[in-house]
């Protein structure tokens, strides 16, 4: 996904294809039903979620990160005016959208896919070399350091100073929030087939799910 290119040409050019993701799941709600879109188990981690909540975090996670963490680098003079903002940034359900609000998964949809655009935005200012010169701090979950390991750069930890707080620049959290996206595709997917339904899109082969530490149980 990601090409070694000079750090003076356009942040354009790495093109995570986040309006693919957003294609691909569209296509794979298409017909489903409320019972459907709503089916949770115990039976594994991933089925903890129903397919409805899967997307309500993809969109979610793109507000979170590029205006919650990034928002004061990205946007120094005050972040943009979008609707419901502070409800986006700090919903009080747990890293995903307010579902008093954010329920029908249409406007769920709608959510993901201005939440999409906003990381578009991104780049049409960056460069390759800006994206990799930006940086944060950031404590990390203790699944962070599995997923550092399908990034071949941008993610590291100064463990003499704490080694639970890690640093990513900002090409690496695009891919993040790439990865993300198509992680829980796979979810959806298995949520599917948990449910004997037929599965529509062909995931990416690269990312989260194909680590091999992955959990990949199966319905």
């Amino acid at each position: 996904m990601i090409r070694d290119l000079a750090d003076n040409f356009p942040a354009t050019t790495l093109s995570p294809h986040f309006n693919a993701v957003y294609d691909m799941v569209v296509n794979e709600l298409n017909g489903l039903t409320s019972e459907q879109l709503d089916f949770e188990s115990d039976e594994w981690e991933w089925s903890k979620w129903s397919i409805r909540r899967q997307v309500s975090h993809m969109a979610s996670l793109h507000f979170r990160w590029i205006l919650q963490r990034w928002g004061q680098y990205l946007f120094p003079d005050g972040l943009p005016a979008i609707e419901d903002l502070n409800d986006l940034i700090s919903s009080p359900n747990d890293r995903r959208l307010n579902e008093k609000k954010y329920w029908e998964i249409a406007s769920i949809l709608r959510k993901l896919r201005e939440a999409i655009e906003l990381t578009h935005s991104i780049f049409s200012s960056e460069t390759i070399g800006s994206l990799r010169e930006k940086e944060i701090a950031r404590d990390s979950p203790s699944n962070w350091k599995i997923m550092a390991q399908a990034h071949p750069r941008g993610i590291r930890w100064d463990s003499a100073k704490n080694p639970t707080v890690s640093y990513i620049t900002l090409e690496a959290t695009i891919r993040h929030m790439y990865f993300e996206d198509i992680t829980h595709l796979y979810n959806i997917q298995r949520l599917k087939r948990a449910q004997d339904l037929v599965c529509v899109v062909v995931l990416p082969n690269e990312g989260y799910w194909v680590l091999p530490d992955w959990d990949r149980s199966e319905p």
